[in-house]
Protein backbone atom coordinates (compact mmCIF):
# COMPACT_ATOMS: atom_id res chain seq x y z
CA UNK A 1 0.00 0.00 0.00
CA UNK A 2 3.00 2.46 0.61
CA UNK A 3 4.65 1.52 -2.34
CA UNK A 4 1.12 2.82 -4.40
CA UNK A 5 0.67 5.99 -2.18
CA UNK A 6 4.52 6.73 -3.50
CA UNK A 7 4.42 5.32 -6.74
CA UNK A 8 4.52 8.60 -9.61
CA UNK A 9 1.72 9.76 -10.93
CA UNK A 10 -0.05 8.25 -14.10
CA UNK A 11 -0.69 10.25 -16.51
CA UNK A 12 -2.11 13.96 -16.49
CA UNK A 13 -5.60 13.37 -14.23
CA UNK A 14 -3.53 11.32 -11.68
CA UNK A 15 -1.49 15.32 -11.76
CA UNK A 16 -4.78 17.21 -11.38
CA UNK A 17 -5.64 14.23 -8.32
CA UNK A 18 -2.40 14.90 -6.37
CA UNK A 19 -2.61 18.98 -7.11
CA UNK A 20 -6.04 18.84 -5.18
CA UNK A 21 -3.99 16.72 -2.18
CA UNK A 22 -1.38 20.02 -2.34
CA UNK A 23 -4.03 22.24 -2.06
CA UNK A 24 -5.83 20.08 0.71
CA UNK A 25 -2.32 20.57 2.60
CA UNK A 26 -2.47 24.34 1.65
CA UNK A 27 -5.93 24.62 2.87
CA UNK A 28 -4.67 23.12 6.70
CA UNK A 29 -2.25 25.93 7.20
CA UNK A 30 -4.10 28.66 5.82
CA UNK A 31 -7.45 27.60 7.60
CA UNK A 32 -5.94 27.28 10.92
CA UNK A 33 -3.88 30.30 10.69
CA UNK A 34 -7.04 32.69 9.57
CA UNK A 35 -9.77 30.89 11.03
CA UNK A 36 -8.62 28.76 13.80
CA UNK A 37 -7.62 25.64 14.87
CA UNK A 38 -10.73 23.73 14.15
CA UNK A 39 -10.83 24.62 10.81
CA UNK A 40 -7.01 23.40 10.30
CA UNK A 41 -8.50 20.15 11.90
CA UNK A 42 -11.08 19.88 9.70
CA UNK A 43 -8.91 19.61 6.86
CA UNK A 44 -6.24 17.65 8.31
CA UNK A 45 -9.18 15.08 8.07
CA UNK A 46 -9.91 15.78 4.37
CA UNK A 47 -6.01 15.30 3.80
CA UNK A 48 -6.69 12.07 5.58
CA UNK A 49 -9.36 11.23 3.47
CA UNK A 50 -8.28 12.07 -0.17
CA UNK A 51 -5.15 9.78 0.25
CA UNK A 52 -7.81 7.05 0.21
CA UNK A 53 -8.62 6.95 -3.41
CA UNK A 54 -4.42 7.39 -4.27
CA UNK A 55 -3.74 4.24 -1.75
CA UNK A 56 -6.31 1.78 -3.33
CA UNK A 57 -5.50 3.38 -6.86
CA UNK A 58 -8.97 4.15 -7.68
CA UNK A 59 -10.08 5.95 -10.92
CA UNK A 60 -8.75 9.05 -11.58
CA UNK A 61 -11.62 10.62 -12.59
CA UNK A 62 -13.30 9.51 -8.78
CA UNK A 63 -9.49 10.64 -7.47
CA UNK A 64 -10.61 14.23 -8.81
CA UNK A 65 -14.35 14.09 -8.51
CA UNK A 66 -13.89 13.24 -4.72
CA UNK A 67 -11.21 15.55 -4.11
CA UNK A 68 -13.42 18.55 -5.53
CA UNK A 69 -16.05 17.41 -3.44
CA UNK A 70 -14.79 17.38 -0.29
CA UNK A 71 -12.50 20.60 -0.31
CA UNK A 72 -15.80 22.77 -1.97
CA UNK A 73 -17.67 21.22 0.93
CA UNK A 74 -14.97 21.63 4.03
CA UNK A 75 -14.42 25.41 2.66
CA UNK A 76 -18.20 26.53 2.15
CA UNK A 77 -18.09 25.25 6.32
CA UNK A 78 -15.10 27.66 6.66
CA UNK A 79 -16.54 30.49 4.97
CA UNK A 80 -19.90 30.09 6.29
CA UNK A 81 -21.50 29.83 3.04
CA UNK A 82 -23.96 27.27 4.79
CA UNK A 83 -25.51 30.20 6.03
CA UNK A 84 -25.25 32.92 3.70
CA UNK A 85 -26.64 30.49 0.70
CA UNK A 86 -29.00 28.18 2.37
CA UNK A 87 -29.44 25.82 -0.70
CA UNK A 88 -25.82 25.14 -1.16
CA UNK A 89 -26.40 22.52 1.46
CA UNK A 90 -28.22 20.22 -0.38
CA UNK A 91 -25.93 19.79 -3.81
CA UNK A 92 -22.99 19.44 -1.02
CA UNK A 93 -24.83 16.59 0.79
CA UNK A 94 -25.68 15.14 -2.74
CA UNK A 95 -22.20 15.04 -3.99
CA UNK A 96 -20.00 14.46 -0.85
CA UNK A 97 -22.37 11.72 0.52
CA UNK A 98 -22.48 9.93 -2.25
CA UNK A 99 -18.87 10.10 -2.91
CA UNK A 100 -17.90 9.18 0.73
CA UNK A 101 -20.33 6.06 0.26
CA UNK A 102 -18.86 4.96 -2.62
CA UNK A 103 -15.29 4.95 -1.41
CA UNK A 104 -16.61 2.90 1.81
CA UNK A 105 -18.25 0.59 -0.36
CA UNK A 106 -14.84 0.31 -2.21
CA UNK A 107 -12.79 -0.04 0.96
CA UNK A 108 -14.79 -2.69 2.58
CA UNK A 109 -15.05 -4.67 -0.60
CA UNK A 110 -11.12 -4.42 -0.62
CA UNK A 111 -10.94 -5.30 3.02
CA UNK A 112 -13.36 -8.94 2.06
CA UNK A 113 -15.96 -7.42 4.55
CA UNK A 114 -18.63 -6.90 1.55
CA UNK A 115 -18.90 -9.38 -1.40
CA UNK A 116 -17.13 -7.82 -4.29
CA UNK A 117 -20.91 -6.94 -6.35
CA UNK A 118 -19.29 -8.71 -9.75
CA UNK A 119 -19.57 -11.97 -7.93
CA UNK A 120 -23.27 -11.91 -7.40
CA UNK A 121 -26.02 -12.20 -9.39
CA UNK A 122 -27.43 -8.92 -9.57
CA UNK A 123 -23.89 -6.93 -9.51
CA UNK A 124 -25.80 -3.13 -10.31
CA UNK A 125 -28.68 -3.97 -7.65
CA UNK A 126 -26.08 -5.33 -4.75
CA UNK A 127 -23.85 -2.19 -5.48
CA UNK A 128 -26.47 0.03 -5.44
CA UNK A 129 -28.45 -1.38 -2.31
CA UNK A 130 -25.24 -1.60 -0.08
CA UNK A 131 -23.88 1.82 -1.25
CA UNK A 132 -26.94 3.16 -0.13
CA UNK A 133 -26.86 1.83 2.56
CA UNK A 134 -23.83 2.78 3.69
CA UNK A 135 -24.54 6.46 2.71
CA UNK A 136 -28.14 6.90 4.51
CA UNK A 137 -25.75 5.71 7.97
CA UNK A 138 -23.31 8.06 6.95
CA UNK A 139 -25.58 10.88 6.60
CA UNK A 140 -26.98 9.76 10.01
CA UNK A 141 -23.95 9.78 11.58
CA UNK A 142 -23.03 12.88 9.85
CA UNK A 143 -26.09 14.60 11.44
CA UNK A 144 -25.53 13.24 14.76
CA UNK A 145 -21.89 14.88 14.80
CA UNK A 146 -23.79 18.01 13.81
CA UNK A 147 -25.94 17.82 16.70
CA UNK A 148 -23.25 17.23 18.95
CA UNK A 149 -21.28 20.21 17.54
CA UNK A 150 -24.09 22.92 18.23
CA UNK A 151 -24.43 21.51 21.68
CA UNK A 152 -21.17 21.07 22.95
CA UNK A 153 -18.30 23.40 20.09
CA UNK A 154 -20.26 26.22 18.68
CA UNK A 155 -24.29 27.12 18.50
CA UNK A 156 -23.36 28.56 15.10
CA UNK A 157 -23.57 24.99 13.67
CA UNK A 158 -27.04 24.67 11.33
CA UNK A 159 -29.37 22.13 12.86
CA UNK A 160 -33.22 21.52 12.88
CA UNK A 161 -36.10 19.14 11.70
CA UNK A 162 -36.05 20.35 7.75
CA UNK A 163 -32.70 20.64 7.79
CA UNK A 164 -31.73 17.34 8.61
CA UNK A 165 -34.08 15.13 6.75
CA UNK A 166 -33.25 17.67 3.80
CA UNK A 167 -29.48 16.90 4.24
CA UNK A 168 -30.39 12.70 4.67
CA UNK A 169 -32.73 12.82 1.66
CA UNK A 170 -30.02 14.59 -0.70
CA UNK A 171 -27.02 12.36 0.77
CA UNK A 172 -29.47 9.32 0.20
CA UNK A 173 -30.24 10.32 -3.37
CA UNK A 174 -26.52 11.22 -3.92
CA UNK A 175 -25.72 7.20 -2.61
CA UNK A 176 -28.21 5.88 -5.05
CA UNK A 177 -26.50 7.11 -7.92
CA UNK A 178 -23.24 6.26 -6.61
CA UNK A 179 -23.91 2.79 -6.20
CA UNK A 180 -25.47 2.64 -10.00
CA UNK A 181 -22.46 4.08 -10.88
CA UNK A 182 -20.42 1.66 -8.92
CA UNK A 183 -19.00 -0.99 -11.85
CA UNK A 184 -17.70 1.73 -13.54
CA UNK A 185 -15.77 3.14 -10.19
CA UNK A 186 -14.46 -0.18 -8.66
CA UNK A 187 -12.98 -0.99 -12.09
CA UNK A 188 -9.21 -0.91 -11.53
CA UNK A 189 -7.50 1.48 -14.13
CA UNK A 190 -5.22 0.02 -16.71
CA UNK A 191 -1.76 0.15 -16.05
CA UNK A 192 0.04 2.87 -18.86
CA UNK A 193 1.86 0.73 -20.74
CA UNK A 194 5.57 0.83 -21.44
CA UNK A 195 6.94 1.29 -25.12
CA UNK A 196 8.41 -1.28 -26.56
CA UNK A 197 12.46 -0.93 -27.02
CA UNK A 198 13.52 -2.10 -30.16
CA UNK A 199 17.35 -3.86 -30.15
Amino acid sequence: MMRTALRAPDGPAEVIADVLRLLAVLSIVVAAIGWGPLSGLSFLAVLAVMLIPRLLHLRAGFDIAFGIAVLFSTWSSVLGVYHTTRWWDVPMHFLTNGLLAALAFVVLVRLGVLADPATLPHPMLSATVATTALGLTMGVIWELFEWFGRAFIDDDILVGYADTLGDLLAGGLGSVVAGLSMRFLMARPRARTQPEVKT
